[in-house]
């Protein structure tokens, strides 16, 4: 699971993923932003105000809403064998309100030392990365506020080389059966597919990134 990632600035994630300034006022931060559940972030999605096809910036909540506010329990991951069946997700899922969550970084526990030291993550390329993601949008009943947030998507990274070290250990569990996660990447010329996509072709997106895809180290080291 993914607790902490740093955001770009709203320039760099425009320049990024060719989303157009025209008509759309300022919606994210000038600076980069280190990010936490439940803190605001930013989205990209399909245009909702659009008949035809577009991408727009939006921001949100990181920690899904989609049924009532003060939530008992961590929305901000989403396990990606369970968007059917969770009832949080399914909803957004089954509506195509898919998304992608602009990261420049983003952090994980490593615990082979015994101890949690994080672990940074960046692109071997130097670029973004594009995190899976769903949207909701909810209205209070109480008081009509209008809510936006979404969610980040994880695969199991048992099998992956580099992700399978990250988290602490289950040591009731054998050590090809402790369901690690890793985020998943929607690579640049995948994201209309996963934007736009039917359920079917968005569900091809659903895989671990190659590991040479990451620049990753200890932060302590850095």
């Amino acid at each position: 699971m993914c607790n902490r990632y740093v955001s770009p600035t709203e320039a760099d994630i425009e320049r990024f993923w060719h989303i157009g300034r025209a008509n759309q006022p300022r919606w994210w931060r000038e600076q980069p932003a280190e990010i936490f559940p439940r803190a605001q972030g930013p989205f990209i999605r399909r245009a909702i105000d659009d008949s035809g096809y577009s991408r727009e910036g939006a921001s949100g909540r990181w920690g899904l809403v989609a049924g009532e506010w003060s939530l008992k329990y961590a929305t901000n991951n989403a396990r990606s064998e369970e968007l059917v069946s969770k009832a949080s997700f399914k909803g957004p899922w089954a509506k195509g309100q898919r998304c992608i969550i602009p990261a420049a970084s983003f952090d994980e526990p490593n615990w082979e030392s015994g101890r949690n030291q994080w672990w940074r993550f960046s692109r071997a390329d130097g670029g973004l990365w594009g995190l899976a993601g769903l949207w909701n949008r909810w209205a209070d009943p109480k008081t009509s506020e209008i809510v936006e947030s979404y969610t980040m998507l994880t695969i199991n990274a048992d099998a992956h080389p580099l992700m399978r070290r990250m988290h602490k250990p289950d040591p009731k569990l054998p050590a090809d059966q402790q369901d690690k996660r890793s985020v998943i990447s929607i690579e640049r010329e995948d994201v209309d597919q996963w934007l736009a996509g039917t359920i079917a072709e968005a569900s091809e997106l659903l895989r671990l990134a190659p590991v040479e895809t990451f620049d990753a180290g200890s932060l302590t080291a850095l």
